[in-house]
């Protein structure tokens, strides 16, 4: 088994390849009866053959094969400090995390300490500023206490502001959380100390989709929020700007049509929230009751691109009529966008099925759907 796992490392940290692409690979070997064992033995000519790689990413590989003695030693150092590392394919890899993210996005491998049972049990992500104010950091606390009243884990960023309070509240009011880390796991000895107590009893999980080694960085807080987002089965804003994780965060996830609530704010708050509720956010009151809202400043929920969700709705509604290539889309729907950024578009869409080929082509799922064995459902 550790061997294996020193291969998962090796392509789950490949830089420069993308997720999908990785995913892609796990997926025909998985369709195959093979593992990655498998691939990185196979001859390079196999590697442009059957799994479609170029010449640049084939170098890549050949880059991680040359690591792996060192991976076989942090797989060995990792299980012995009681880590766990998780294959997307194991049993234990979280359920949400694969549903919300996807094949494009889900990591191929994630790092946990605590009680993995929790990745299993319904879940609640509570995001905001790191300069919250009191109605949100209040907000916050509520929600964390109901989710913890209804058996609901709480999904914690561990940045100041909204995030920790969340963690804080989860653990005063006997709940559970996870802690998702901007940064490799073996780097957080600090935390675990903290909450050595907590982790043995089994109300939190630390995880990281990081290099294991990896430090804190901006760029790593960043790239964390989209993990955030997956594991949560219900996503509540305490508070927002208009630029920055949380907000980008919300966005993307109201493009993908989840059920994202948000805090009603007072009229003397300065935040983005009223223009996340304009944009399709259900808006809640500081119990995170849904309620009947109406914004009455127009004004202000209008963004740089107002038309962007039509757009985006008008390309879906499109495609459910048939399969296309880009540049169909823009000349039949007669839209301001490139065939490039229509591609682009498409190809994060869970609910769009990409057709290989040159040019691309593109359909929605509900009108072709494939039989096929996958890891994704």
């Amino acid at each position: 088994m550790n061997k294996e796992l020193t291969y998962w490392l090796a392509l789950a940290h490949v830089p420069k390849l993308k997720t999908k692409k990785k995913n892609e690979i796990i997926v025909q070997l998985f369709e195959q009866g093979k593992n990655l064992v498998d691939f990185f033995e196979s001859k390079y000519s196999v590697w442009e053959d059957k799994y479609q790689l170029n010449k640049s990413e084939v170098e890549l590989l050949l880059d991680a094969k040359k690591d792996l003695s060192n991976y076989a030693f942090m797989v060995e150092d990792l299980l012995e400090q009681g880590y766990n590392i998780l294959p997307i394919t194991s049993q234990d890899y979280s359920p949400t995390l694969k549903k919300n993210l996807g094949r494009t996005h889900a990591p191929p491998v994630i790092y946990t300490k605590g009680n993995l049972q929790i990745m299993k049990e319904k879940s609640v992500a509570i995001v905001g500023s790191r300069n919250a104010n009191d109605n949100s950091l209040k907000f916050t606390d509520n929600i964390a206490k109901k989710a913890s009243k209804d058996y609901k884990v709480v999904v914690s960023g561990f940045a100041k502001g909204v995030d920790k309070q969340a963690l804080d509240s989860a653990l005063k009011y006997k709940g559970q959380s996870i802690i998702v880390l901007p940064q490799g796991i073996a780097t957080f000895q600090s935390g675990f100390k903290k909450y050595y107590k907590q982790i043995i009893n089994g109300d939190v999980l630390v995880l990281s989709t990081f290099y294991p080694k990896a430090p804190w960085s901006v760029q790593l807080a960043m790239a964390r929020n989209p993990i955030i987002y997956g594991l949560a089965s219900e996503i509540y804003v305490a508070e927002s700007s208009e630029k920055g994780g949380t907000w980008s965060g919300v966005m993307d996830g109201l493009r993908k049509s989840r059920m994202i609530y948000v805090r009603k704010p007072n009229p003397q708050e300065k935040n983005a929230n009223n223009i996340l509720i304009s944009k399709g956010g259900k808006a809640v009151d500081i119990a995170g009751n849904q309620i009947s809202y109406e914004i009455q400043d127009k004004s202000k929920s209008i963004v740089s691109e107002p038309d962007l969700i039509n757009t985006e709705e008008k390309i879906i509604d499109f495609l459910k009529t048939g399969v296309y290539p880009a540049k169909k889309v823009v000349d039949t729907l007669n839209i301001d966008w490139s065939s490039r950024k229509v591609s682009d578009f498409l190809q994060k869409r869970r609910d769009i099925l990409t057709v290989k080929g040159k040019p691309l082509r593109f359909t929605h799922k509900d009108r072709s759907i494939q039989k096929q064995k996958t890891l994704f459902g």
